[in-house]
């Protein structure tokens, strides 16, 4: 898999990241990511990601549910297995509302974790760069994709005087793979620490 180049600027409070990741889009900047210890709202509408579509296919997966439990039970009470219950008809529709309400939800909530986890890239055994051992816990980690046209040292004098504590180059692959961590992994080794 191919490796970039990354600058990554770590930012201690989410008043200063929402400026400072405008600015960085204005000055034509691509920023790869922002990772962050909380939800920050508002913060993928500005870093120009695209509105997720998993409620569309939470609705494809509940209609999925649907159809499933209406064709099934359909099938077993008027064909394969036609019982006279009190004297309902077979296709007694009501009736079968709760567990067509039961396979909707169990659908559309089993499918939207899957796809959740196919689209965030989340599995046991996959391994992912991460950019800051603290992107979890305290620190907000913005980090900026290098082209062949982006001067690092003048990236990380621009994060540096828009609020970030620490900056850091660094060369990663983008994707996912298969493995596992090296615990002797060092992570954040050629930080500078802004004054």
């Amino acid at each position: 898999m191919a490796k970039k180049k990354f600058v990554v600027g770590c930012f201690d409070d989410e008043a200063v990241l929402f400026p400072a990741v405008k600015k960085v889009r204005t000055a034509g900047y691509k920023i790869h990511d922002v990772y962050t210890p909380f939800a920050v709202h508002g913060l993928d509408h500005a870093i120009g990601e695209r509105e997720t579509s998993l409620h569309t296919a939470g609705f494809i997966y509940g209609i999925t549910g649907t159809a499933t439990a209406l064709s099934g039970i359909g099938w077993i009470f008027t064909r394969d297995w036609p019982l006279n219950i009190g004297g309902k008809p077979h296709f007694a529709l009501p009736a079968w509302i709760p567990i067509m309400f039961e396979l909707t939800v169990l659908f559309s909530a089993v499918g939207m974790v899957l796809t959740f986890c196919y689209l965030c890239q989340l599995a046991p055994f996959v391994k992912k760069h991460h950019f800051h051992p603290r992107a979890t816990d305290d620190l907000f980690v913005m980090v900026i994709e290098c082209t062949d046209k982006t001067n690092v040292d003048d990236l990380k004098g621009f994060l540096s005087s828009n609020g970030a504590k620490e900056i850091d180059v660094q060369v990663a692959e983008t994707g996912w793979w298969l493995g596992s961590y090296d615990k002797n992994e060092v992570l954040f080794e050629n930080r500078t620490v802004a004054a």
